[in-house]
């Protein structure tokens, strides 16, 4: 994978991360009851459910690529359906002005630190969107001669630690952060480019086509 590919998919995942979803929505309801340990334990458990979906993802993708090329190119075409549909929701929301984590109200009680573990782990296991992003994005950065899974599971560690740098970074500074990320005009800007760069990788997975 070249440095530019690396970056790209970099920016992608972080693009992915940052905008308002369940896990900032988990985030931001666990912290203020239960405090900075079970917001951790919470991450944890994203981390785990990444793999989870990466191993599945990777095994599917390459089924596919040995087995049947209809197959392929039936799932390349929805993943860049799914992609489309990501940068259209973004783009929309962006001109609308609406924002996912508005009003999240904090949790009722106190969750232990098993319990918070278990809540990141279903929020994420539980999420088809991860394992979608997975098989629409990891075919375009595995280069032509490079091991596929060694190379599909450095995405995941990747995509897995931006997101533990960026909740760690909310769990730490929760009232701060929060305040400025949901503020309408950041949410507008960061949905905006979403919803272009989503678009792109869309287009360009319709175009790809597997080495032979």
């Amino acid at each position: 994978m070249t440095l530019s590919e690396l970056l790209t998919f970099i920016l992608a995942t972080t693009l992915l991360v940052t905008s308002p979803g369940p896990n900032g929505v988990l985030i931001a309801r666990i912290v203020p009851v239960s405090g900075r340990a079970a917001g951790f334990a919470a991450i944890a458990g994203f981390f785990t459910a990444f793999y989870i979906h990466g191993t599945l993802s990777i095994l599917g993708i390459s089924i596919i690529l040995m087995q049947s090329a209809t197959a392929f190119t039936l799932v390349k075409l929805a993943g860049a359906a799914y992609l489309f549909w990501v940068g259209t929701k973004s783009l929309y929301a962006a001109w609308k002005g609406t924002s996912a984590l508005a009003a999240v109200p904090p949790a009722q009680r106190a969750r232990s630190l098993r319990r918070a573990y278990v809540e990141g782990l279903l929020t994420n296991g539980l999420n088809p969107k991860v394992s979608m992003f997975y098989l629409a994005v990891f075919p375009q950065f595995i280069p032509v001669g490079a091991h596929p899974v060694a190379t599909a599971f450095e995405l995941v560690f990747i995509h897995s630690m931006i997101n533990v740098v960026w909740f760690s970074a909310i769990v730490l500074l929760l009232s701060r952060l929060t305040s400025m990320t949901r503020g309408e005009s950041f949410q507008r800007w960061l949905k905006g480019l979403t919803g272009v760069v989503f678009i792109a990788f869309g287009l360009k997975l319709a175009r790809y086509q597997p080495a032979s």
